[in-house]
């Protein structure tokens, strides 16, 4: 009975996996839970990786799952500063044309994970961003 079920093929699928810490474990309540792991995602739209990095510092005692979705943004952060740094030097070496193009899409990019991210967060689900370089860990 706690098979898990046949994916196509016949073959059994594995169990989906939750990633990092999970919600209620630490001192803080859930709902304080809840609300500094969806800021943490979504003050780095605006403050980059100086807002994670905050959170992070100033709740890693008192959450698992605060601590884990600030490293998550804060990687995400450090990542989207790294994609700006390459387009920049794009743009350089291009005379300014492939910046108006990768700069746009990096921003985009920040922004649309970062709202996933905090709208995860604020479900208590762990999020984890599709590309990130996992610099802190």
């Amino acid at each position: 009975m706690g098979d898990p079920a046949p994916a196509l093929g016949g073959l059994p699928t594995a169990a989906p996996s939750t990633a990092g810490a999970a919600l209620g474990q630490g001192k803080a309540s859930e709902s304080d839970e809840k609300l500094f792991a969806m800021l943490t995602h979504l003050l780095g739209i605006i403050a980059c990786f100086i807002a994670p990095l905050v959170i992070w510092q100033i709740k890693k005692e008192e959450s698992p799952f605060i601590t884990d979705q600030s490293k998550e943004a804060l990687n995400f952060q450090i990542t989207i500063g790294i994609g700006y740094l390459i387009a920049m030097v794009l743009g350089a070496v291009s005379g300014g044309c492939l910046y108006i193009i990768v700069g746009p899409l990096v921003g985009i990019a920040s922004i649309v994970f970062s709202i996933l991210g905090g709208l995860d967060a604020n479900k208590g689900k762990a999020y984890r961003y599709p590309f990130a370089l996992r610099l802190v860990k």
